[in-house]
């Protein structure tokens, strides 16, 4: 056995103990615990012999022989003893030295219990906020359904399901916070997007589609270029693609068509960084992405981080 050597003092300050350590426990054998009691060896070995008649441990369970260097010299297998041994005979023991032992492993009882209640309860908590994820997505949906009742329902259900799924396949309810993809990103200019939103003007009868209101299409093309002291706030593609979406979706930058443009500036921004096909497939169908965009519009401010893990986790699944 691999074993380090640690010395327990009682209270008193009178008594030192080689502990060994090994496996996740410490092992003394009689002669230590008649130190540690202050009794004599028949009197521990009595309480020993009562613990195992009693049944109150097994004895393969809390004996182990371990070799053992004598004042001679000569090694021998000495009988030793676990800590649930040790508890045992220290709650039988009448003396001093037995209370004061008492005391101490009560208190590192109580210790334990109450940190290991701390522990718990930050990840019941953690749990909590989970479902929350989930029970927000779920509202998000319904809010979604209940607004845009038509053809594209189908599979609005089916992007739902999926991204529902990916809340319970991923480590049990966590959405992805990263993206994947961390090689240099391609940031298309302002007049690329303008081209690409122009090409799709006579697809549309609309004398409004794509006019401008104001600026702010600009500012969701170059938030995600954001850093902040010297460091990027968006890392990878993944993250950088979510937020253009979202972006777009929420800023309504133009009068009529800001889904539709969001949804075609989000597959441009892939497409100019080699990331929109694989195995020969877009990586995102269209009907999947109006509804995935859908989604982004029917959400509120404060769901915008729920929104966004769910798009990265999609996106990543997509590799």
């Amino acid at each position: 056995m691999d074993q380090q050597i640690e010395i327990y003092q009682t209270p008193d300050h009178q008594t030192q103990v080689e502990v060994k350590f090994d496996q996740d426990t410490v092992w003394l054998n009689q002669k230590q615990l008649t130190v540690l009691f202050d009794r004599e060896r028949s009197v521990i070995s009595k309480h020993i012999n009562n613990i195992f008649k009693e049944k109150e441990l097994d004895k393969d369970s809390v004996c182990a022989k371990i070799a053992h260097t004598a004042e001679d010299g000569k090694v021998y297998n000495t009988q030793y003893y676990n800590l649930d041994a040790i508890i045992s005979v220290g709650y039988r023991v009448k003396s001093k030295r037995g209370t004061q032992f008492r005391m101490w492993a009560t208190q590192r009882l109580k210790d334990y219990l109450v940190h290991g209640y701390a522990i718990n309860e930050k990840r019941l908590k953690e749990k909590q906020q989970e479902v929350e994820y989930l029970k927000t997505g779920i509202r998000i949906l319904n809010r979604a359904i209940e607004s845009e009742l038509n053809e594209r329902n189908d599979a609005m259900l089916s992007l739902f399901a999926k991204g529902l799924e990916l809340l319970d396949d991923y480590d049990h309810e966590k959405l992805d916070k990263k993206g994947l993809s961390t090689a240099k990103i391609i940031y298309p200019e302002f007049n690329d997007y303008m081209d690409m939103i122009n090409e799709m003007y006579s697809d549309f009868k609309s004398d409004v589609f794509a006019k401008p209101k104001d600026d702010s299409f600009k500012s969701s093309i170059n938030q995600i270029k954001q850093c902040f002291e010297k460091q990027e706030l968006y890392l990878s593609l993944e993250e950088k693609a979510a937020n253009l979406l979202y972006f777009i979706t929420k800023n309504h930058s133009f009068v009529d068509g800001n889904k539709r443009i969001a949804a075609a500036c989000f597959l441009f921004f892939l497409e100019q960084n080699n990331s929109l096909i694989n195995d020969g497939k877009t990586i995102i169908s269209n009907d999947a992405l109006a509804s995935l965009t859908l989604f982004i519009a029917s959400s509120r401010a404060e769901e915008s981080a729920i929104v966004k893990r769910l798009i990265i986790s999609i996106l990543n699944r997509s590799k």
